[in-house]
């Protein structure tokens, strides 16, 4: 099976309109989508998504942002899914990062970030069972998977 990840487009992308955009860049990309979720984080599942940054100054920050408004949670696979969305994401804020990359091209905070993606397998694995259950993830071919990876068999 070819590996999955969480990709959760958060309050600023959703209220800036870019769901689509978003999507489109990982449609685009030959990626799979495997499951969609539009909702709103509670703080408590936000606590439980970003426990890692606990003991972090911008911990109660980051939960208040999740939790603020509705978000569209994805996921997302393809052969090496996780080391991809991280470079299409590109630097944590937009302040920071490259053009071509999704917070380069439409984010120019310091504090807010569009979206979030699985940094390992292990957190993907552990951060897609917080949102989604086993049967709400569909598994199925993409007609043009053999264009993508190249198989010429």
């Amino acid at each position: 099976m070819a590996e999955r990840t969480l990709i959760i487009i958060k309050p600023d992308g959703i209220h800036r309109h870019l769901a689509g955009e978003i999507i489109r860049r990982f449609e685009k990309k030959g990626f799979k989508l495997a499951a969609a979720k539009f909702m709103q984080v509670s703080e408590e599942l936000a606590r439980q998504l970003y426990a890692v940054h606990q003991s972090k100054p911008f911990f109660e920050g980051l939960v208040k942002y999740l939790s603020s408004a509705p978000v569209l949670v994805t996921v997302w696979q393809a052969q090496g899914v996780i080391d991809m969305t991280r470079r299409m994401m590109g630097a944590t804020f937009g302040y920071d990062a490259e053009p071509g990359t999704i917070r380069g091209d439409f984010g120019c905070s310091k504090g807010y970030n569009l979206v979030h993606g699985s940094d390992s397998p292990e957190s993907a694995e552990q951060e897609i069972k917080l949102f989604f259950r086993p049967d709400e993830i569909i598994d199925y071919e993409l007609a043009d998977v053999d264009w993508l990876y190249g198989k010429n068999d």
